[in-house]
């Protein structure tokens, strides 16, 4: 536990075992669903699955931890090795577009799944089977100078947007900032069974509880 001391001294011993053996399955590895899960993993989560079937491009290094050597490697697959490098968690790798078809058997056996992805389609199906299966799911999501990190009974599936679906504004603030008070609410949910949503804005530095 050398790695993880100085959480464990904040969190507690016992705590750090739930951490450890929660089965957590990040949907996503781009901005927020690649930080969100080196972030968990950093924090001493040992069992981890993330799913993404895109590769790395140049306009991913400002946001997400991967490198210029890495572009055009798989991102899950570059994830995962990359944190066993660092600090041997061994992440499993799902390198599968989710359908509607192969999600209970991506999903399988995740204790709380995370929905990172960018795209409408993707958002709507974890909604669907989180709704259907009662499977604790939360969903981290940026806009501009807004970030959301709201469990599935409350969450609603954004529109698509028309365009390029990597063509819009971004600062790497509001993703770590998110990245934090998503995993934050991960690990409330897993040591207390709370389950609290989040609303950020940037600009004012404002994290509120999400109002219905």
């Amino acid at each position: 536990m050398t790695i993880f001391r100085h959480e464990q001294a904040y969190r507690s011993p016992a705590a750090m075992g739930r951490l450890q053996t929660t089965a957590i399955t990040i949907c996503g590895a781009g901005a927020l669903g690649a930080n969100i899960t080196e972030n968990l993993a950093r924090m001493g989560y040992g069992n981890l699955r993330v799913i993404d079937f895109d590769r790395i491009e140049e306009h991913n290094l400002a946001t997400q931890p991967y490198y210029k050597a890495d572009i055009g490697g798989f991102k899950a697959k570059v994830l995962a090795n990359s944190l066993y490098r660092a600090i041997g968690t061994k992440v499993q790798a799902e390198t599968k577009a989710l359908t509607d078809q192969n999600v209970g058997a991506l999903l399988q056996g995740a204790n709380l799944v995370i929905d990172a992805f960018d795209n409408q389609r993707s958002r709507q199906i974890l909604t669907d089977y989180g709704a259907a299966q009662n499977q604790a799911c939360l969903h981290a999501g940026l806009a501009a100078d807004y970030g959301e990190v709201i469990w599935n009974p409350h969450y609603r599936v954004p529109q698509e947007v028309p365009g390029d679906v990597c063509d819009y504004p971004l600062a790497r603030n509001l993703v770590m900032l998110t990245v934090a008070i998503a995993c934050e609410v991960v690990t409330q949910f897993v040591l207390d069974g709370v389950a609290i949503d989040r609303t950020i804005t940037l600009k004012d530095l404002n994290i509120q509880p999400l109002v219905l």
